[in-house]
């Protein structure tokens, strides 16, 4: 399908893939997918495959927490807090663009105007790739687990 011409955080997400030498290409899809599951569906592929990038913010000090979580799974909040180190709380609208520069519904894991502490769950390897947001509700990239490690330099934790 031909790509139509990305919107700025669009172009802000592909330029970090690129930076960091990974394959992935913005795709824009005919349908918003503000959802996991919405994601899934335009997309024809398990839940478990999207990348749900979800912000929290450290109780005590504010800090902004990146959590890449299977789209099959909820994050138990209390026990991420005690992997990380401090409770966390969910971080509201203004939070989450001020720290990642994006919108809900569309939060890349990559892209942010500061480097994020980052999360990520291990659930996600049980698959080749995984799709995540590319900065925007219309559009995803494909990536394998692996790349989203390395590349986000991510700590490795169960969530559920």
């Amino acid at each position: 399908m031909p790509t139509p011409d990305l919107r700025a955080s669009e172009r802000r997400v592909a330029e970090a893939l690129a930076r960091h030498g990974l394959p992935g290409r913005v795709t824009v899809l005919t349908e918003l997918a503000t959802t996991a599951q919405m994601a899934a569906d335009a997309l024809g592929v398990e839940l478990g495959r999207i990348v749900k990038s979800l912000l929290f913010a450290g109780a005590e000090t504010g800090t902004p927490y990146m959590v890449l979580v299977s789209g099959a799974n909820r994050v138990h909040e209390r026990r991420v807090g005690r992997l990380i180190g401090e409770k966390l709380a969910r971080a509201d609208a203004d939070l989450v663009r001020k720290a990642t520069g994006f919108a809900i519904g569309g939060v890349s894991p990559f892209g942010h105007p500061q480097p994020l502490p980052v999360y990520l769950d291990e659930d996600l390897f049980n698959y080749a790739t995984v799709w995540a947001a590319a900065g925007d509700p219309r559009s995803v990239f494909e990536i394998t687990p692996e790349a989203l490690e390395t590349a986000t330099g991510a700590t490795r934790i169960t969530v559920t």
